[in-house]
């Protein structure tokens, strides 16, 4: 009667057949795989008893592999270096001893001396592997809520459904012009409708969060927004303002860092208006401790900033 097509060879079946094989005895066998020899041996015995194989000769002073244990050998040795390797990338999944953090963050991030979070993450947890994407807020919650980012910082108001949102700190908008008189006075959605609006972000367009707030005031009021020139990057407006083009929103972050021209004032709204900073994770989630880690550092650096 042939032997049952159902699997019984077990991973403990396969350790303990290894162990004798390299030691030659099931007693040393048993010694480092902390267990008695005779549970070794019967370990042995049931695969060999199921596939009605020897796997050794018992010779007086050692196991000698018979033709059904070499042919064993390389499929025992590649299933335990499997399993393993298996366990060590789940075990790294609940430490900080390796594994992946994957984490968004908003474009503007440096402002905001997030620069300085992935250096402290490295020096902390150098064994752990970083996947940081700088995005617009809007496709850092697209991705989150996709599942292609475990967590990520966004700039609200976002497309929420299906996710947790944190907000933790608010940052005031301005207004900034190369000319004094223009921030003479707080900013009106009338006033920023006739100005000659110098806008970043130029891929998202209004779809991005601080622009979002601007059309619904803008609607609210009966006015409409519209940019004369549109960039890329807040530093290339920046120049073009400078040079006396046009006018352009910035967050204090940005008025406050090096990059801010010299030769630009800003001023507030009248209504003021504010960046509201979150840390957005998909409803449910559970994080991995590298990435639990990650957004703990980042709250707190925002905190402090």
């Amino acid at each position: 009667m042939p032997p049952s097509s159902a699997a019984a060879i077990t991973l403990n079946q396969l350790r303990a057949f290894l162990t004798s094989a390299r030691l030659g005895t099931f007693s040393a066998a048993a010694t480092e795989l902390r267990t008695t020899q005779p549970s070794v041996s019967e370990l042995i015995k049931r695969m060999e008893e199921h596939y009605r194989v020897p796997l050794f000769t018992r010779g007086p002073r050692r196991l000698v592999l018979t033709a059904a244990g070499e042919e064993l050998m390389p499929y025992a040795q590649q299933a335990i270096e499997a399993a393993d390797g298996a366990d060590r990338a789940l075990r790294s999944l609940t430490s900080l001893d390796g594994g992946v953090a994957t984490f968004g963050l908003l474009r503007n991030a440096n402002y905001y001396f997030l620069s300085e979070l992935l250096e402290t993450f490295h020096a902390r947890h150098p064994k752990v592997r970083l996947r940081i994407v700088g995005l617009n807020s809007v496709e850092v919650a697209e991705a989150v809520s996709a599942g292609d980012l475990e967590a990520g910082l966004v700039v609200l108001p976002i497309d929420a459904e299906g996710l947790d949102v944190t907000p933790l700190m608010r940052d005031e908008v301005v207004y900034a012009s190369a000319d004094p008189e223009r921030t003479a006075r707080p900013v009106t959605m009338s006033d920023l409708a006739q100005a000659n609006l110098i806008l970043y972000d130029a891929h998202y367009g209004w779809r991005d969060p601080t622009r979002r707030q601007l059309a619904d005031r803008a609607q609210v009021e009966g006015v409409t927004l519209s940019a004369a020139i549109e960039v890329e990057h807040v530093e290339s407006a920046l120049h073009i303002v400078s040079r006396g083009a046009g006018d352009t929103i910035v967050s204090r972050a940005v008025a406050r860092s090096r990059v801010f021209p010299d030769t630009l004032h800003t001023v507030g709204f009248a209504e003021p208006l504010y960046d509201t900073i979150a840390v957005v994770r998909r409803q449910g989630s559970v994080l991995s401790p590298a990435t639990q880690e990650l957004t703990r550092l980042a709250r707190r650096m925002l905190l402090a900033h």
